[in-house]
């Protein structure tokens, strides 16, 4: 077994600290595209599954006894495997078979399930989310097995959006820009996209997660793309926006220099024992104090932030968690809850950087008509907002930059830093 498994392994039996419980951790199975006969989605196994066994493999079982340790039930690849995909005959393990027997001699103790549900095993709620958090607690902070494949992913990025940047002119449609893009991480070394890639141009760029169309940039108009490779099964994730002119209006480098200040003061503040919801108001408050600043909101920024107003252009959280996935082993810690407010609704993680964390760090503005064009948003807000200034932006679109943060014992370090941003 590899020496960073092992160490996975004994870190979550520690932090488990189990008596007679077991715990199962399913790979998962593929997953048949509806409607199309044999064909199935591409194969990606459980993040728990693959953290503890660092590998993929379609039907396997990860278990644990406290009592006699860690067993990997694996199901031996079929000749059909071999002909249709080239699947390797080497994986290690038990052969699925003995499972059964496995865990009828364990009858009656109870059982938590993570990963993929297991057929015919129920799962102990209390015991599986106890466990599960255990599980996370270990997963956080990166190794360094972890971050150099990360460090490999960002790399594969960057070269992606030095290749991108060539193509960015009017005419050019979010298609067009996707392919070289993502052609861009293949060259240098991705396995493949860690996510679906977003492209966006004029309007589209004010779309969260918008999927690239054949729509063609057009002169003036903002590019927002947020894309990352993958390697190992670690992801990088990286957002980047630009004038499909080549340079800004006066009025959207107004905007992007906020957003701009705003990503680079969250970064410094991505120390160890900084609370990542203090990151997050912080990015808030100075995306309101900007806005109040450039004649686009009204009043004072206690007062904005009090009733949420920035949440209208700024609607997300701050990032999350990123890793083994565009989304690691993030929420919150135990006791603390999800706000409703707007502001605070969408913040994906509430804890302090530990030393080893990787996160995402991305703030931005959009001029949603969704959000701006709300009858009782417009209500709550009459006062707040200089809305004849609103109305003539609502074909602005939206800016977001995007880093990736690993927090060290002294500091930090950005994955990223090496992807340029426009200037």
């Amino acid at each position: 077994m590899k020496t960073h498994v092992e160490r996975r392994q004994k870190a979550a039996a520690a932090q488990w600290n189990l008596k007679n419980e077991i715990v199962l951790i399913g790979a998962g199975d593929y997953i048949h595209v509806p409607g199309r006969a044999d064909m199935t989605y591409p194969f990606r196994s459980h993040s728990e599954y693959t953290y503890l066994t660092d590998r993929e493999r379609p039907g396997a079982v990860l278990a644990f006894d406290p009592q006699s340790g860690w067993a990997d039930f694996v199901p031996r690849v079929t000749q059909d495997e071999r002909v249709w995909i080239g699947a390797s005959v080497e994986d290690e393990g038990t052969a699925f078979e003995e499972f059964a027997a496995w865990l009828e001699k364990r009858k009656g103790r109870r059982v938590a399930v993570l990963g993929c549900p297991i057929a015919g095993i129920a799962s102990d709620a209390a015991l599986e989310a106890d466990v599960r958090e255990g599980l996370n607690v270990v997963r956080r902070p990166k190794d360094e097995v972890e971050l150099d494949r990360m460090r490999k992913a960002a790399d594969a990025s960057r070269v992606g959006y030095a290749g991108v940047q060539s193509v960015l002119k009017p005419g050019i449609t979010e298609r067009q820009a996707q392919i070289e893009l993502e052609a861009g991480f293949f060259r240098g070394g991705g396995d493949r996209t860690a996510y679906d890639s977003i492209v966006g141009g004029g309007t589209n760029s004010a779309v969260l997660h918008f999927a690239p169309s054949h729509r063609p940039f057009a002169a003036g108009e903002l590019i927002l793309i947020d894309a990352g490779a993958e390697v190992g099964c670690y992801a990088s994730d990286v957002t980047r926006t630009y004038a499909a002119s080549g340079k800004f209006t006066l009025e959207q480098a107004d905007i992007y220099k906020l957003v701009l200040a705003t990503e680079e003061a969250a970064v410094k503040k991505c120390m160890p024992g900084t609370e990542y919801k203090t990151i997050h108001i912080g990015a808030s408050r100075q995306i309101a104090q900007g806005l109040l600043d450039l004649g686009i909101l009204k009043g004072n920024v206690d007062s904005l932030m009090e009733q949420d107003t920035q949440a209208l252009f700024f609607p997300h959280g701050v990032g999350h968690l990123v890793g083994l996935g565009v989304r690691d082993a993030g929420g919150y810690l135990p006791g603390r809850k999800r706000s409703e407010t707007p502001g605070l609704r969408f913040l994906r993680i509430d804890m302090p950087l530990l030393p080893g964390y990787t996160v995402t760090i991305e703030p931005g503005i959009y001029f949603i008509p969704a959000l701006l064009q709300d009858a009782e948003l417009r209500r709550k807000h009459r006062d707040n907002v200089n809305w004849d200034r609103v109305d003539k932006m609502l074909n602005f679109g939206g800016i977001r930059i995007e880093d990736n943060i690993h927090v060290t014992e002294t500091g930090y370090e950005n994955l990223t830093a090496a992807i340029p941003k426009a200037s």
